[in-house]
């Protein structure tokens, strides 16, 4: 049997559909294998790392040091900017701010975590003591990584 040019161009071609199709249900696989972001699991991690670092200043129930630490319970600030809230944690944040109609003045310092462990803890405030939050996922977290918190 003679094999042809067209013979060899249709066997070429039949073979690029074959592997694009293989290509795209292996694609299609994975991203349906990708699990989905598990919000009530990132705020009980959270509250784990707000206990071990966050807890000094902002207090047991978010409320606070009057005059010195802003809330973070009920807090206006906290809620009006996500990517802010996301910077002022792994860059740290100083200078004045007002939170619920109070002036604050002091430094937060930058804390050393991943941006999966940013994402929980951030979770947990923005999802505690009366604030209701939108999920902050490890992926909103590198971003801020080189951002001033007031940017």
């Amino acid at each position: 049997m003679k094999i042809t040019t067209s013979t060899q161009k249709y066997v070429w071609e039949i073979a690029a559909i074959l592997l694009g199709g293989a290509f795209a249900a292996t694609s299609l696989l994975a991203w349906q294998s990708r699990p989905a972001f598990d919000l009530k699991a990132s705020i009980t991690r959270g509250k784990a790392i707000y206990d071990t670092q966050c807890v000094t200043c902002h207090q047991e129930r978010g409320e606070g040091v009057k005059d010195v630490y802003p809330p973070l319970a009920k807090s206006d600030y906290l809620m009006a900017n996500k990517a802010r809230a996301i910077a002022s944690v792994v860059n740290g944040a100083q200078g004045a701010i007002t939170v619920n109609g109070a002036k604050y003045d002091n430094e937060m310092i930058s804390i050393d975590l991943t941006d999966q462990e940013v994402s929980d803890v951030l979770n947990y405030v923005r999802n505690s003591w009366g604030n209701k939050g939108d999920a902050v996922r490890p992926e909103d977290v590198a971003p801020q990584r080189k951002k001033k918190a007031g940017e």
